[in-house]
């Protein structure tokens, strides 16, 4: 068992989703699995395994934020052989065109997080997504006639910043939007030589400053979650 999430050995599937939020954790295995069972409630980071269309697969709360993903997901490949991974999340948009609720498939996440730079000794490193999930999930979407975007996503350390405008220049090289998890995400899968996938949700606009509600994001963004189930079996 793990530190961090003390599950047995075969009660985690091969796939595991990862919403930050442990309550969009349990709200996916709820909703989506079949006979969902709770193998971690450890610092009440909800993980669950069941089924769905039949394929074994799990979804596991990792917090906010590059440590926190860090750990779980560190944990899941290192201890209970994952081999996808895939991240159901929100993240903010910094382009006009990126409204509210809109689906974003990152291919690639730049960050301002210096954890790669202790990583490889201040050398730049690009993480990026799996090319057989992305694929993967944007057919699911045209399957469904759902529009999703693909491209860059930021990976930040900082939610609240002294300054309020630095995601301009971001927004400037075409980066989508912004969100905290992904590099870490896409970094660790290529360490491990595993399968990742960062799927988000619009939550709210830097631009318009819309905003969801915590419950919205929590429940209601159940396309991403769709998306990500029909990718794990695919």
């Amino acid at each position: 068992m793990s530190i961090h999430i003390a599950a047995r050995p075969g009660e985690i599937a091969e796939t595991v989703l990862l919403p930050g939020d442990p309550l969009r954790a349990r709200f996916i295995a709820d909703t989506f699995l079949e006979n969902p069972k709770q193998y971690s409630d450890v610092r009440n980071m909800s993980g669950f395994t069941g089924t769905y269309k039949g394929k074994a697969v799990s979804v596991q709360g990792t917090g906010m934020g590059i440590p926190s993903i860090s750990i779980y997901v560190n944990e899941l490949f290192r201890d209970y052989g994952v081999k996808r991974a895939i991240r159901v999340g929100t993240a903010g948009s910094i382009q006009e065109d990126l409204k509210i609720r809109d689906l974003v498939i990152a291919l690639s996440a730049s960050t301002d997080s210096a954890a790669n730079n202790l990583r490889f000794g201040g050398r730049n490193y690009a993480p990026a997504a799996a090319f057989s999930l992305v694929r993967k999930a944007w057919d699911s979407a045209a399957a469904k006639g759902w529009k999703a975007i693909a491209g860059q996503v930021v990976s930040s350390d900082m939610f609240y910043t002294d300054d309020p405008g630095e995601w301009k220049l971001w927004a400037k090289y075409g980066c989508l939007c912004l969100e905290m998890e992904t590099a870490e995400l896409y970094t660790l899968a290529a360490k491990y030589r595993r399968e990742a996938l960062s799927l988000l949700t619009i939550s709210d606009s830097l631009i318009t400053h819309e905003l969801t509600t915590a419950e919205e994001r929590q429940t209601a963004f159940t396309r991403m979650m769709e998306i990500a189930l029909e990718t794990a079996v695919s």
